[in-house]
């Protein structure tokens, strides 16, 4: 092997160049865990900063124990029928409760509902008209 032919130095390259490719993306991989991580938390945090925010809306509204389960199956997107299955109850009930709900709330239906909640998880986010005002002062 004094002297190596062009075949070879071709091969040794090439092996050289995986090599480095699989380092490259076992990087890339390590990254990705740490960031799904980061995320998983973050979404884990503003998913119980919802929750508590809920539970604070309707202890603040008087909602009964019936009437908070049907508000949550209500804001998660859950039909009257659903509900009405879920709790095992006649679809009456179910919009009898919703009824009770938004007139608590102060609200007309569960568009008005899941708004306000959303209002309450956002109220401390600047608009962006109030971000550019405030940075350029």
């Amino acid at each position: 092997m004094s002297s190596p032919d062009f075949h070879t130095l071709v091969e040794t390259l090439s092996v050289l160049g995986l090599c480095l490719s699989i380092a490259v993306t076992f990087r890339e991989y390590l990254h990705l865990i740490n960031r799904n991580r980061r995320i998983e938390r973050e979404l884990g945090a503003a998913t119980g900063a919802f929750s508590q925010m809920m539970q604070e809306n309707f202890a603040q509204w008087g909602l009964s124990p019936a009437e908070r389960d049907v508000a949550l199956m209500s804001v998660k997107g859950l039909s009257v029928s659903e509900i009405a299955a879920l709790r095992e109850t006649a679809n009456g009930t179910v919009k009898a409760q919703c009824a009770a709900i938004y007139r608590k709330a102060g609200v007309s239906n569960r568009a008005e509902l899941i708004s306000v909640m959303i209002e309450d998880l956002i109220a401390g986010v600047p608009l962006p008209a109030q971000t550019h005002q405030s940075s350029s002062t």
